[in-house]
């Protein structure tokens, strides 16, 4: 008997360890809940909420293949090795399949669970599924992991162009299996079962059925993707692919992405347009920060990958950092941005980088608090995007801006919401200005009278000051 182990994969087709597990022999499916460890790892309320009804929908599609889903909870890590086995020899299990998670703590448990099952004479087979390469894959002339996105990204052409990443083939249905309590129980549910738990609106309006998150992905490629590299900047525009929720509980793989991508070059790495090209980039931008989050541990223990930015003296500023939190500090895009977060568990990816470089540059707060906060809020929260992303913006990652390269909210605001309706959706009281007064409502009459906060930091001063803390750190 086989057991396939779901972690952030909750999938059935194009499913790695799913299918070489159905390979081997009958499976039964197991998935753990870790709530005191999704609190460690401050995971969102909304991020867990989606998990869970992805949970219930997925034991539901496994049933058609008479593959029943076991679902336990443990609430740490540490537990797991345990558990597992007692499970293992519960069942007579003869192999464990899983797909490879890259996180320290996530490798560490898979260490010790290996450990302990193979000691038992249990195989632990993991598998490379998350990204289109596997891990260690992507080197340079010398062997050593890539440091920089460009080359990075070149190197992962050369690999495209003789042959894109395929599908694994759909699994079969098997046999039924005898009835048995660890799935048959009605209290095997109980982890998953309390709808109460999905009262909030912003967590139900993403889809959890498979099917229909393939026809998200195929409707992007059809309609948007050819006009993705102009218009993806504009937070007022439904102009992104809105996928990486599902990319990240794995409800839809990489390579389903990358097919679908090149489905009209009948599956060749052939780049027809510019919209393609920016949108296949973004993805190797993922691919990038999961396979570095593997090469540099030092970036799941809240470290900055720079050792030169260690020293950098961030303010302690409680005051500012909650103005941030709650978008209350003045500056229209920045907590139009922040807003949206709080009230939907996503953002618009410009202003991701927008509010990001705000906190870390503007106000000069250390950037893993903003990681942080923003794990707490992202139903997308996925550890190497937004470290990567964090550190990007901070100046302090590999490959990041130039710690002198500093957005003007205000500017980026003007170019990339340019009538302001991205400020009139999210941030209502600036909502009976005009186009031209919304992006800064005090800098031409600073006696106007609005339900609006004055702007909590100057930021011509406040670049300076950053600038000058970087380079003397």
């Amino acid at each position: 008997m086989q057991l396939i182990w779901f972690r952030q994969d909750l999938r059935i087709h194009d499913h790695t360890a799913l299918w070489q597990a159905t390979q081997a022999g009958p499976c039964i499916a197991l998935a753990i809940r870790s709530p005191a460890q999704s609190a460690l790892h401050q995971d969102a309320q909304i991020k867990n909420e989606f998990y869970l009804r992805r949970l219930q929908q997925l034991k539901l599609e496994l049933q058609s293949y008479n593959i029943p889903l076991i679902v336990q909870e443990v609430p740490l890590w540490k537990d797991i090795p345990a558990i597992l086995l007692q499970l293992a020899q519960q069942l007579n299990i003869d192999a464990l399949h899983a797909n490879i998670e890259v996180g320290v703590n996530e490798l560490s448990r898979d260490l010790h669970v290996q450990t302990l099952l193979e000691k038992n004479g249990i195989v632990f087979n993991l598998y490379h599924d998350r990204t289109l390469f596997p891990l260690v894959t992507i080197r340079n002339q010398s062997g050593q992991p890539y440091q920089v996105f460009s080359a990075f990204k070149k190197k992962c052409y050369e690999h495209l162009s003789l042959s894109l990443p395929q599908c694994y083939p759909p699994i079969q249905a098997q046999a039924p299996l005898p009835p048995h309590d660890l799935w048959d129980s009605a209290s095997v549910d109980g982890p998953i079962a309390d709808s109460s738990l999905f009262a909030d609106a912003a967590s139900l309006a993403w889809s959890v059925n498979e099917a229909e998150v393939l026809g998200l992905l195929d409707d992007f490629i059809e309609h948007q993707v050819q006009y993705y590299h102009q218009e993806r900047d504009f937070p007022a525009l439904d102009s992104t692919s809105r996928l990486s929720p599902y990319l990240n509980i794995g409800m839809l793989s990489i390579r389903q992405s990358l097919q679908a991508l090149f489905r009209a070059q009948q599956g060749h790495f052939h780049i027809e347009h510019p919209g393609q090209q920016t949108w296949l980039d973004e993805l190797l931008w993922r691919e990038f920060y999961l396979h570095t989050l593997f090469d540099f541990p030092k970036l799941s223990k809240h470290a900055p990958f720079k050792d030169s930015t260690r020293n950098i003296p961030w303010r302690d500023a409680p005051e500012d950092l909650a103005a941030w939190q709650q978008g209350e500090t003045g500056i229209p895009i920045v907590d139009a941005g922040m807003r949206q977060m709080l009230a939907t568990g996503w953002m618009h990816n410009r202003v991701r980088m927008i509010t990001a470089m705000f906190l870390s540059k503007n106000l000069l707060i250390d950037w893993r608090l903003g990681e942080a906060w923003f794990m707490q809020h992202l139903i997308d929260g996925d550890l190497a995007a937004n470290n990567g992303g964090w550190q990007w913006c901070a100046s302090t990652g590999m490959d990041a801006v130039p710690y002198f390269r500093i957005f003007n909210p205000i500017s980026q605001s003007q170019k990339f919401d340019h009538d302001g309706n991205y400020i009139r959706q999210w941030v209502p009281e600036l909502a009976h200005l005009d186009a031209k007064t919304i992006h800064e409502p005090y800098a031409k009459n600073p006696d106007l009278r609005l339900d609006y906060p004055k702007p909590i930091v100057d930021l011509k001063s406040s670049r300076v000051r950053a600038i000058e803390a970087f380079k003397n750190s």
